[in-house]
C-alpha cells in the first residue's frame, strides 16, 4: 500500500504546473471549438431552412377598386393581337387608370435563390413603383425599392442605388412589359401601336422619351394568349450593349375576376429564370389612387 501511494505521487509530481495548465487549455479549447462548430452548423441549417419557407403576400392595400370604363375593340389589329383581346375582353376594352399587383415568388441574387413578396403599383403607361422584400421564415430581411416617374428611374438596393440612362431604358421596358397585367393599355394609349409579324407574334411599339422601343410579343395558337415577350434591355447602369430580356407568362388564371397572368418568370437570353412570380391579387383603381396610397 505504501509503495503504491509513492508511485502515484511520483507520477503526478512529474508533470509541471505549466504543462498541466497547457493540457487543460488544449482540452478546453477543443471543447469550445467543437461547440462553436456545432452552433455554426445549426445556424447554417437554420438559415438554409428559413430561405426555403415561401414568403407570404403583403397585406391588402387599403384602396377602393374602380370599375373601368370601356371602349370598343379597335379594328385592323394584327390577327394574333385581335384574337388575344377578343379572348381576354370580348368586344369591349377596359380603360385602366391605376393598378396594384401583389404576390410572392423567388428571385436569384448572386446565385442564391431567395423567397420574396412583391407589390407593383402602376399608373399604366406613365409610372410605376416596385416594393420587393426578401423574407426569412416569412420575416422581411431585405428590401428593394424602385420607381420610374417622369421618365426617370431610381433603383434602391441594400448595397447601393442605381440610376442613369441605362436604368431609365430598362425601366421603360419594364413599364410596358408589366402592362401584361393590364394589357388594355396597349390599345387605349394612343402613343402605342402594333405591327404585324406573323400568325403567332406581333411587334409592340411603345414610347420612350422622344423615341420609341419595341417588344416582340408571342401568342399561343391554341388559347390565343401571350406566351412570352422579348426585348433588348440593359442589365446594368454601365453596360455598353443590351441583352435579350425575356418575360414569360407560364400560366393564365382568373384573378379578382379578370383573366390575367398567374405565374410569370423573367430571364436573360437563354439563362434560367432569375425571377419567378405568382400573382396573388390585382386591384384596378382610379387615376392617381394607386401611386399615392398603396
Amino acid at each position: 500500500m505504501i509503495e503504491h501511494d509513492d508511485d502515484t505521487t511520483g507520477n503526478a509530481g512529474s508533470e509541471s504546473p505549466a504543462e498541466g495548465s497547457r493540457r487543460w487549455y488544449q482540452r478546453r479549447s477543443g471543447k469550445i471549438a467543437v461547440t462553436l462548430a456545432g452552433a455554426l452548423a445549426v445556424l447554417g441549417s437554420l438559415a438554409f431552412v428559413g430561405l426555403r419557407v415561401p414568403a407570404k403576400p403583403f397585406p391588402a392595400a387599403d384602396i377602393v377598386p374602380a370599375t373601368p370604363a370601356t371602349i370598343p375593340l379597335p379594328p385592323n389589329l394584327p390577327p394574333p393581337v385581335s384574337r388575344f383581346y377578343r379572348t381576354l375582353y370580348g368586344e369591349e376594352i377596359p380603360v385602366i387608370e391605376g393598378v396594384v399587383i401583389s404576390g410572392t415568388g423567388t428571385m436569384r441574387i448572386s446565385g442564391i435563390t431567395l423567397p420574396v413578396r412583391f407589390r407593383f403599383v402602376h399608373e399604366p403607361g406613365h409610372a410605376y413603383r416596385h416594393e420587393i422584400e426578401v423574407t426569412w421564415f416569412r420575416l422581411p430581411v431585405m428590401q428593394v425599392n424602385e420607381h420610374y416617374i417622369n421618365g426617370s428611374a431610381l433603383l434602391q438596393l441594400p448595397f447601393g442605388t442605381s440610376e442613369g440612362p441605362n436604368i431609365d431604358q430598362a425601366a421603360n421596358l419594364t413599364l410596358w412589359a408589366e402592362a401584361v397585367w393590364m394589357p388594355s393599355i396597349w390599345l387605349t394609349d394612343d402613343r402605342v401601336h402594333w405591327e404585324e409579324v406573323d400568325e403567332q407574334s406581333a411587334r409592340l411599339i411603345v414610347p420612350f422619351g422622344e423615341g420609341e422601343q419595341e417588344i416582340l410579343v408571342h401568342f399561343d395558337p391554341n388559347h390565343n394568349l401571350i406566351t412570352h415577350m422579348e426585348s433588348q434591355r440593359y442589365q446594368g447602369e454601365n453596360d455598353r450593349e443590351t441583352s435579350l430580356w425575356i418575360n414569360t407568362i407560364d400560366s393564365w388564371g382568373i384573378i379578382d375576376g379578370w383573366l390575367l397572368p398567374e405565374k410569370t418568370s423573367v430571364s436573360w437570353d437563354t439563362d434560367e429564370p432569375w425571377a419567378i412570380l405568382t400573382t396573388e391579387r390585382i386591384v384596378y383603381t382610379e387615376h392617381g389612387a394607386a401611386m399615392g396610397q398603396a
